[in-house]
């Protein structure tokens, strides 16, 4: 084909660096959005941390700058919101405020006028006791809390060595993965280790707490529990019996071959799954495996009388602004390297703080179109959950539906019931039969509650749930019933059978 130059006329959008970096902010979580202010305020001196104290004058940064932007970032003003219900609003907190004194003697205790509950604070009388780094250390592995007990025990360098490979074979629900063959192949050949002194070193081992520690299947562990209790326990010989013998049976729950395997009476085998029901299957999970990790709110939502109040955490959003003395060194008219220095990173700056405010703009937009929209959960719990998309908020505040998703993103709102993803608010729809839609959390919410509220002798089965939503003008079939049951992390009613 022979080249030929074509004229064309069309329309593109071009995402600028500003664009590009505003979006970026968008969907950043909070702990995210720290970070990346802090590297901006190492890199560019023209910004800095906004602590609410004006130590300079800001009419200098005007002089430089002119007013463009806003020199630094402000949060949206709070919005308020009518209740559905006033009749639901609890008068405890007002009763209480009406309690305290605008004025207190001088002598008062703060005791003696707020309600204190249970801290991890020490008291008056025990702050020799009271041990600071055992509450703000991090927590131990299982593995270095097994090796601690370990060097307390007198053995000799070999069966140390055997004790350290054994540990290292537990994984963190404190069941040993390894086989003992395993673990003696892993010990240096030149100490002539047999199986039955690994297989020695590991019933001490098996002595350590938690309790049950380095068994190797459910049954040896369950078993290693029972024999920790005393032999007064009512039950124990058969509890370790059926652990050790028919836990196949005792999982599936079929209680009629336990009996009669068993020759145990029902009112016995009751008492039996009780003690059972009392030991812990992974021991392991008791000893705290790393730091707990906290949620920041980004978004607070509080009850004020008769309102619904939304506002952004101030802890969770950062303030920067332009810093004053830097922005009045530049000069308008000098085109020197110094100057288009300054007025390079001013310009950053200013770039910057604005796409800060407008993250925290769209960010309180969103979520006060969520909590209207959701006023019912905040009301009245899961049940009341209405069905919402990323299109119903997109229309609401004027925006893509790219830019809801971005939002909604790694964001989490603190209400009185809990803290919530906001993205935990968005869900599908399932038709009633009288024409309305019901949503797929509020109906979860049902599951739970019926499965609650069943006969453990009679389970209902997942078309047994449907046909209850079915009286309910809820038309929602079998397989999603199971879906939605096991999103729950609830067992089929086959499993969920049990002695009364």
């Amino acid at each position: 084909m022979k080249p030929t130059l074509v004229l064309k006329m069309g329309q593109q959008l071009t995402m600028t660096p500003q664009l590009q970096q505003a979006i970026r902010l968008l969907q950043l979580s909070s702990l995210d959005l720290q970070q990346e202010v802090q590297e901006a305020l190492e890199a560019n001196p023209m910004l800095e941390a906004d602590d609410g104290e004006d130590d300079f004058s800001s009419s200098s940064a005007e002089t430089a700058g002119g007013n463009e932007d806003a020199p630094s970032t402000a949060l949206p003003e709070p919005t308020a919101l009518d209740v559905i219900d006033q009749h639901s609003h609890s008068e405890e907190e007002g009763n209480w405020n009406e309690q305290i004194p605008n004025e207190l003697p001088v002598d008062t205790q703060w005791e003696d006028i707020y309600q204190t509950s249970a801290s991890s604070l020490p008291s008056s009388g025990d702050d020799e006791d009271w041990d600071f780094t055992a509450r703000t250390s991090t927590g131990e592995t299982l593995q270095s809390h097994l090796e601690w007990q370990l060097n307390l025990l007198p053995l000799s360098d070999t069966d140390h060595q055997i004790a350290i490979a054994l540990i290292d074979g537990i994984n963190a629900d404190g069941y040993l993965e390894e086989s003992l063959e395993d673990i003696q192949a892993s010990l240096d050949p030149e100490l002539g280790v047999e199986l039955d002194e690994v297989e020695m070193v590991l019933h001490r081992i098996q002595q350590f707490e938690p309790v049950g520690i380095g068994a190797r299947n459910l049954s040896e562990c369950l078993h290693l529990q029972l024999q920790q209790l005393p032999d007064s326990t009512p039950m124990l010989e058969q509890a370790k019996r059926i652990v050790r013998e028919y836990l196949e049976l005792l999982g599936s729950r079929d209680f009629a071959q336990l009996m009669r395997r068993t020759r145990l009476k029902e009112d016995q085998l009751r008492e039996v799954i009780a003690l059972i029901q009392t030991l812990n299957p992974r021991p392991g999970g008791e000893i705290a495996s790393g730091e707990a990790e906290y949620v920041i709110p980004d978004v607070i939502v509080r009850r004020d009388h008769n309102r619904w109040i939304v506002e952004l955490n101030q802890e969770a959003a950062p303030r920067v602004r332009v810093n004053s003395q830097y922005a009045s060194m530049v000069k308008r008219a000098d085109s020197s390297e110094d100057n288009t220095y300054l007025r390079n990173h001013l310009q950053e700056a200013r770039w910057f703080i604005k796409s800060l405010q407008s993250r925290n703009e769209t960010l309180m937009k969103v979520a006060t179109q969520i909590v209207e929209h959701q006023r019912g959960f905040l009301e009245h719990g899961e049940e009341a959950m209405k069905p919402l998309v990323l299109h119903d908020i997109a229309e609401a505040v004027g925006m893509h539906e790219s830019t809801i998703s971005r939002v909604t993103t790694q964001k989490y709102m603190h209400t009185p019931r809990g803290i919530f993803e906001l993205k935990y608010f968005f869900s599908s729809h399932v038709s009633t039969s009288e024409g309305g839609e019901f949503s797929s959390t509020a109906i979860r919410a049902l599951i739970k509650k019926l499965v609650a509220a069943e006969n453990p002798k009679k389970p209902l089965s997942d078309s047994k749930i449907a046909g209850l939503l079915e009286e309910q003008g809820i038309h929602v079939a079998r397989r999603t019933i199971a879906k939605y049951r096991e999103s729950l992390n609830i067992a089929p009613s086959s499993e969920r059978k049990r002695l009364v």
